[in-house]
């Protein structure tokens, strides 16, 4: 069983904070901007928390509100200090940017915020003396200024690069203790060397999908760069010869998507051997994605013999024979050298197998979705056709994914795929409350925000995998939403609208009342009547039918207003319809006679349900056979209340009562009492209520009959509910009555001895 390790104290409380910014650390000016307590200094190990944190919350947690002015609370280094900040995505806005600008950061990573402008350029300059470590990865529009400054209205301005214009004037001048810069995905047409010219100490740079006609200025940091990163760049050997001049690199990326079709340059073994012994410092390599003009493997029969080996000598890949050390790191996903037999490096990527799949994802996910999307499908496959060796690491790998990239089709659907094998019962038992939880919070963060049939049908099936409702109940309101919202699209994929009318029967079973009224509200009953008249438009009484019928059966359970809702909304309409239209259909039948139960089972209902055209339908169904007694005895039910309320309240001419009560009585007694049965009650109040009575006597001998059926059937279930609901005083009750059938005294004299002889055993709890 996986165990689940708390949350921190400080990450407790920093949460607990921001979801309460003004009962605790803020008070609100005007209504509407947040400021700081004046006596509350925060440093910058807890404010760093605070900003990281609440970008997290904006991107993870739906119900978490966008504050407007929070970055306003770190204006001044007086009561807040900031060191290292990581924001993400176009929540993030150059006024956000500039809030913080008196703070002495040390490190900024901006990852796809592509909302901020050359505005934000400015605010980077005032980090310039103390920034050591800097990300602007995907800012795509950071390098755009308005064409024409002050004639747009301000609604009208934001990012569109064909009315702006490329900023040539900015440099990193005076960024003096720059180390380490990102510029992945920078705006075309940046003049790279005039940009980083002036930074004289870097030892980190990435150059992501940057187009670099010529390289030669890398060479200013021969002597000191550690890290470059040249992903999708199409290199030329001109390249390659300035890179074996950076004789300090520890970790080299060349790796390109090999989808793409723009490259031109192809890596060979004598590129690669050029790379290996110029580079001797080299612990990580990245080649992923190449295809080699030439073998570099050995030759099968050469291979060295035994098990797989990291020794260099023994290389299956000739060029890496020539290093001193195995790699500490080997990117070879998307290439047919991931598998060779003999690698020299401790962690590889590439689909040979589960570690170095799961290696791929943990290294692509954050700025290559494209490639880690690839990576989640070829563990989709190990999953589903295989068996997860790795399950906990592939599931926090999958989740981190999801949750990074939420508006990524790839990922998403990929993602959500394969959380439905890695969730299944096979699993299970290596799975904590903790992760299914997060699992669970994913992929409702994907149904909500990636409109697509693939990731919705994913995602629906995934939560099949869940005890439902018990595992579902932290997020029970936000699931129902979502797929209300999925079953009211005017255009629906059949696949995915049978299996969320199924989750919704399942959220409603087995729930409290006020779980189900606050459901009802939300427009549980109105969708599934709208589900059922398309059907019958459609002539089709399928799986969505006989599920959103016993929906509505399950979610007007001892809740009058749900069964007030269905009648207002037609529901007695579409009942008669469906029995016309589909008179064969038995379980359908059960559905919906076990709805009507429900309804009459409200007082202040019944009266709706008293018309001749009714009070005859139900009559007739006493007759049935479907679902063995189900239907005939849920009909008797339903006549079973509005007899209940007395001969005053039958107001019909025709059928007359007692004609129907004689009917009743035929029914009941030609069921079997020993009749197994579909149908479970939480509760035996709206039976019970039927007990102590003399206006309708077959009310209560159905009830007495109700309550023998299920106590000799299930007496394990049964037997406590009716002595605990006090069941057993009624009954007694029952044979004190003057104008009880000797019939009913004798089934209530069953109960009670039944009951009374019924021991549970608390000894034996392991069945």
């Amino acid at each position: 069983m996986a165990l689940d390790s708390p949350d921190s104290l400080m990450a407790l409380s920093i949460e607990y904070c921001l979801r309460n910014l003004e009962g605790t650390l803020c008070y609100l000016l005007d209504n509407e901007t947040l400021r700081l307590h004046p006596d509350i200094f925060l440093p910058s190990e807890i404010c760093d928390k605070l900003v990281n944190a609440y970008m997290e919350l904006v991107h993870a947690d739906h119900n978490f509100e966008l504050h407007q002015s929070f970055f306003l609370l770190f204006s001044d280094p007086r009561s807040t200090r900031l060191t290292r900040v990581q924001l993400r995505e176009d929540t993030v806005l150059d006024q956000d940017l500039e809030a913080i600008g008196s703070q002495d950061l040390i490190e900024l990573h901006l990852t796809n915020c592509e909302k901020l402008t050359s505005k934000s350029l400015q605010t980077l300059g005032s980090f310039r003396h103390t920034l050591v470590s800097l990300s602007l990865f995907g800012c795509s529009n950071l390098f755009y200024e308005e064409e024409n400054p002050g004639g747009y209205e301000n609604d009208d301005r934001l990012v569109n690069p064909s009315r702006q214009v490329l900023v040539k004037d900015f440099t990193f001048q005076g960024f003096s203790r720059l180390r380490l810069l990102n510029l992945g995905r920078l705006a075309e047409g940046v003049d790279v060397e005039t940009l980083l010219r002036p930074l004289s100490s870097l030892t980190s740079l990435d150059l992501s999908g940057i187009k670099l006609c010529k390289a030669t200025f890398l060479t200013q940091w021969k002597d000191r760069l550690s890290s470059l990163v040249l992903y999708n760049m199409d290199l030329s050997e001109e390249h390659i010869q300035t890179i074996a001049e950076l004789i300090q690199l520890r970790h080299l990326d060349i790796s390109r998507d090999r989808l793409l079709s723009y490259y031109k340059f192809k890596l060979t073994r004598k590129v690669l051997s050029i790379i290996v012994q110029s580079l001797v410092n080299l612990v990580s390599l990245d080649i992923s994605g190449h295809v080699m003009l030439e073998n570099c493997a050995v030759p099968q029969i050469e291979e060295a013999m035994g098990r797989p080996s990291m020794e260099p000598s023994k290389s299956s890949i000739c060029p890496l024979q020539a290093l001193k050390r195995p790699l500490q790191f080997l990117g070879l996903f998307d290439t047919t050298l991931c598998n060779q037999t003999h690698i020299p490096a401790y962690k590889v990527t590439g689909a040979k197998n589960e570690d170095q799949i799961l290696n791929a994802i943990e290294a692509y996910t954050e700025y290559r979705p494209e490639i880690a999307s690839r990576a989640i499908n070829h563990l989709f496959d190990i999953a589903r056709i295989q068996h997860c060796s790795q399950l906990l690491r592939a599931l926090q790998l999958v989740i981190a994914a999801l949750r990074c990239h939420k508006y990524d089709k790839s990922i998403q659907v990929t993602g959500s795929a394969a959380l439905f094998y890695l969730t299944n019962t096979e699993y299970r038992a290596e799975q904590s409350v903790k992760l299914r939880r997060q699992v669970i919070q994913v992929v409702l963060n994907g149904m909500e925000s990636y409109q697509e049939v693939t990731v919705q049908r994913n995602c629906c099936l995934t939560l099949c995998n869940f005890t439902i409702p018990d595992e579902l109940e932290f997020q029970y309101r936000r699931v129902n939403e979502l797929l209300l919202s999925i079953l009211n699209q005017s255009r629906q994929d059949d696949s995915i609208q049978r299996i969320a009318v199924h989750l919704c029967n399942a959220l409603v079973c087995q729930v409290d009342n006020d779980h189900k009224e606050a459901v009802g509200k939300m427009g549980f009953v109105t969708t599934m009547l709208k589900l059922i008249q398309k059907k019958l438009v459609d002539k089709m009484c399928d799986q969505v039918m006989e599920y959103s019928w016993s929906a509505l059966w399950n979610i007007t359970d001892e809740t009058p207003d749900n069964c007030d809702m269905f009648l207002n909304y037609s529901g007695m309409k579409l009942f008669l319809e469906c029995l016309k239209e589909f008179p064969d259909k038995q379980e359908l039948h059960r559905n919906m006679l076990g709805l009507l139960g429900n309804v009459a089972e409200v007082r202040c209902l019944r009266p709706q349900l008293l018309t001749p055209q009714f009070i005859t339908v139900f009559s007739n169904l006493l007759d049935s056979k479907a679902d063995g007694i189900e239907v005939s005895y849920n009909a008797c039910g339903v006549l079973s209340h509005i007899m209940f309320d007395g001969p005053q309240a039958w107001t019909m001419e025709e059928p007359l009562r007692e004609q129907v009560m004689d009917r009743m009585w035929a029914a009941i007694q030609s069921w079997d009492v020993t009749s197994k049965r579909n149908i479970n009650y939480r509760s035996f109040e709206p039976i019970l209520r039927l007990l102590p009575q003399e206006l309708a006597p077959v009310s209560q001998h159905w009830a007495t009959w109700a309550l023998y059926n299920l106590i000799s059937v299930y007496p394990e279930k049964y037997c406590p509910l009716l002595k605990k609901e006090g069941g057993i005083v009624l009954l007694q009750k029952v044979l004190e009555l003057g104008k009880s059938r000797q019939e009913t005294k004798e089934m209530a004299r069953m109960v009670v001895d039944q009951c009374s002889n019924f021991r549970e055993d608390h000894m034996d709890t392991t069945r």
